[in-house]
């Protein structure tokens, strides 16, 4: 209660000081349940509320953040050929992950929030807390070396123009985080594509170039390091002869799933150990997530079941035609790469931007595993789909769910006739 307290004596007067009380009210919703009930007997009355739905989906996320992050160091040093085994050099890799991860989580939240904030003083309303699983994914779908100037520009596009301008949160068509990402593909296409973007502190993935470590590595994590007798990171380093950047997909789109084979065993494809955007490498951090998510009922199992079930029967006909490498991957081998795990989980069960009614949760989810195998596999200029493929249906959710609501009262019409 001394919490409570303290949060009453300090509240700001909305009247005086409506913006500091939009900040405050943020904070206090944050650790305490508005004690507001809705009045009359047919309601349901519940402790959950939006920020709490919310942390849910942030905390099924921790893990693909922790894994993510080590796996930014892991990668980088797999490319100096330094600490390639998986507990070797494990400090300063995931000193490297922190020090690449930390500011581009840090300018998201500065960025989204502060736009947040602004839009819920002008309004009048309570902080929306539609960003801070917006905030959480974002990270985790960005390349780790990403300038964080062009990231603040995307994100001001996607929350300004993808949301506030359609009312805030609850009314956004399109999933903010995949609106960011594709603001940056389009608009800036080389700092979110091709094989170098994924390996973070590298002039680029050609044998000998340099590697370069920030202030973070250099002042704050090399004379901890030190105190504590411990490996610090190098002065300078060099890509060694023979290391590709490469990603599976890239890999498989040019020289199928034998390419794939010839540069990472099927484990490290489960596990994760191989270059990508920072969340979405490692199947079972995802596969808890999601279990975290269909046992809280925060996600839509229907989506999530049918994105694979559209993913695995699309990739099953594309093996059956076979004409090009991509196409004759084994469809089960397509959840190994890339984030279909990933875009199922946690963007397509959006509750904003996805269908609604039991059936067109099912058809939203099996159309975006369609999509997602077809310009994953046919397109020759991105291998990769899942980003376009839960944007395109997020535009046609609505329709779903309007077809779905008709037909249902279609049929109560005939049977109240009856």
């Amino acid at each position: 209660m001394g919490l409570l307290s303290f949060f009453n004596k300090i509240e700001p007067d909305k009247e005086k000081h409506p913006f500091l009380h939009t900040i405050y009210d943020g904070i206090y919703t944050l650790f305490y349940v508005p004690d507001h009930t809705a009045q009359g007997g047919t309601h349901v009355k519940d402790k959950i509320d939006l920020k709490r739905v919310m942390f849910t989906v942030v905390l099924s996320l921790v893990f693909a953040y922790i894994f993510g992050i080590w796996n930014i160091g892991h990668q980088h040093f797999k490319a100096l050929g330094k600490y390639l085994g998986v507990l070797d050099g494990l400090h300063l890799k995931f000193a490297f992950g922190i020090a690449k991860i930390l500011p581009i989580f840090i300018v998201t939240h500065i960025v989204g929030l502060g736009i947040e904030f602004y839009y819920a003083y002008k309004r009048g309303h309570g902080i929306e807390e539609g960003f801070l699983v917006t905030g959480a994914l974002i990270p985790l779908i960005m390349p780790p070396d990403i300038p964080l100037w062009i990231l603040t520009v995307a994100i001001v596009f996607a929350v300004v123009l993808g949301k506030e301008a359609f009312g805030g949160t609850g009314m956004n068509v399109w999933n903010i985080a995949l609106l960011t990402r594709v603001f940056i593909f389009f608009a800036y296409p080389t700092t979110i594509s091709g094989d170098e973007v994924w390996i973070a502190g590298l002039t680029n993935a050609k044998a000998g170039a340099a590697a370069h470590y920030g202030w973070i590595e250099q002042y704050i994590f090399n004379p901890l390091f030190q105190m504590l007798h411990w490996d610090t990171f190098p002065s300078a380093g060099q890509v060694v002869d023979g290391f590709s950047g490469a990603t599976p997909l890239s890999l498989a789109f040019n020289g199928g799933w034998d390419s794939v084979m010839s540069h990472f065993s099927t484990s490290e494809l489960w596990f994760g150990l191989i270059p990508g955007s920072v969340g979405e490498v490692s199947k079972p951090m995802i596969i808890i997530g999601m279990l975290i998510l269909l046992i809280t009922r925060i996600a839509s199992w229907r989506i999530i079941l049918g994105g694979l079930i559209g993913a695995a029967l699309t990739a099953f006909l594309l093996n059956v035609w076979g004409t090009t490498p991509m196409m004759q991957v084994p469809w089960y081998y397509q959840f190994y790469m890339g984030s279909a795990l990933f875009a199922i989980t946690f963007m397509a069960t959006d509750p904003v931007t996805a269908a609604g009614t039991k059936w067109g949760k099912w058809v939203y989810g099996i159309l975006i595993g369609f999509f997602g195998i077809i310009i994953r596999v046919l397109n020759p200029a991105y291998p990769e789909g899942w980003m376009l493929a839960i944007l395109f249906m997020n535009t046609f959710a609505p329709l779903l769910d309007y077809i779905s609501l008709q037909s249902n009262i279609k049929k109560r019409l005939k049977r109240a006739k009856v």
